[in-house]
C-alpha cells in the first residue's frame, strides 16, 4: 500500500448512474490484481470527510480505471471532476482474486457472477482472465436494462455474457442466481472451472449455495462499507469459520465456504 497524490486522466458517464473514471498512478512494485481497491478522498476539504473504496475496474500499467455509480453526495462531487483534477488516494489495498489454478491446467473456465455495481472489479478479472486464454462466462444482474453496464465491454473480450434483470426489460427476468443455477445444469464444463462473484450480501449467499450444489469451488468479493481500508476502524468486520475478519484487511475475496452467511 502507499499513499500518492493521482491526476484524474477522464471522467465520463457510460450509462445510467454510472461513470468511469481513469487516473495516473505510480509505478506499483507489483502489478494491482483484480480484487483489490483503492481508498479515494474526494476533496482537500472535510466535505467529504471520510475516504471511500473503489475496485480496480482497469489495470493498465501507470493507467487504472474506476467505475462508480452517483448514489450520494460523495460520488456526486466525484463525478464533477474533471481531467487534470487531483485526487489523494491510498492503495492498492486488500487481496485480490485468485487466479492461479488457471496458471498450468487446461481446459479452463470461469464463471463470473455481478450482481448491480459488483460488475467493476469482474470486469478486471475477465481481461485478466482472458489474457491467459481462459473461458469466461459472465453473468450480470441488474434492476433494469438501463442499469446494465459492461455487457459489451465484456463481450468484445470474448466473454460469453448472460443478463438478469428484476423487470425482465433485458435477458432473463429474474434473479442472475436462478439463471446461474439453470445456465450450470446445461454447460459442458472443465473439471477446473471456478465461480468467481462481487455484488449484495444476499446475492453472493445464493451464488455460494449453488456454486456448493455443483461442486464449484467460488470465490466472492464482499461489499462492505469501508472507512479507512487498512483494518483500523473496525467498521467491515465479517464472520468467517475462523472468526470475525476485516473486509478491507483480510479481503475483500474471500473463499465462499469460509464466510457465515
Amino acid at each position: 500500500m502507499r499513499q500518492f497524490k493521482a491526476k484524474i486522466l477522464t471522467n465520463k458517464k457510460i450509462a445510467h448512474e454510472h461513470y468511469v473514471l481513469f487516473f495516473e498512478t505510480p509505478v506499483f512494485k507489483e502489478a494491482v490484481r483484480p480484487g483489490q481497491f483503492f481508498n479515494i478522498k474526494i476533496n482537500d476539504s472535510f466535505e467529504p470527510f471520510l475516504r471511500r473504496p473503489f475496485g480496480a475496474y482497469r489495470i493498465h500499467g501507470k493507467k487504472h480505471g474506476i467505475l462508480y455509480k452517483v448514489v450520494g453526495r460523495t460520488t456526486e462531487i466525484l463525478s464533477t471532476k474533471k481531467k487534470a483534477d487531483i485526487l489523494d488516494i491510498l492503495g492498492p489495498l486488500g487481496n485480490g482474486f485468485d487466479i492461479k489454478p488457471f496458471a498450468d491446467y487446461s481446459p479452463l473456465s470461469a464463471v463470473l457472477v455481478a450482481g448491480g455495481h459488483g460488475v467493476a472489479p469482474l470486469a478486471a478479472l475477465a481481461g485478466k482472465l482472458r489474457s491467459r486464454k481462459v473461458k469466461v462466462a459472465v453473468f450480470i444482474g441488474s434492476r433494469s436494462k438501463k442499469h446494465v453496464v459492461c455487457d459489451k465491454e465484456l463481450g468484445k473480450l470474448g466473454a460469453k455474457v448472460y443478463i438478469a434483470t428484476d423487470d425482465g426489460s433485458k435477458g432473463y427476468k429474474g434473479l442472475v442466481t436462478d439463471l446461474l443455477n439453470r445456465e450450470l445444469s446445461l454447460m459442458r464444463r472443465p473439471l477446473k472451472t471456478r465461480i468467481y462473484a462481487c455484488g449484495p450480501k444476499p446475492m453472493l449467499k445464493a451464488t455460494a449455495k449453488v456454486a456448493k450444489k455443483h461442486n464449484i469451488l467460488c470465490q466472492v468479493s464482499l461489499e462492505e462499507y469501508m472507512a479507512c481500508g487498512i483494518g483500523t476502524c473496525l467498521g467491515c468486520a465479517v464472520q468467517t469459520r475462523s472468526g470475525y475478519k476485516m473486509v478491507c484487511k483480510d479481503g475483500p475475496v474471500f473463499d465462499a465456504e469460509e464466510i457465515v452467511w
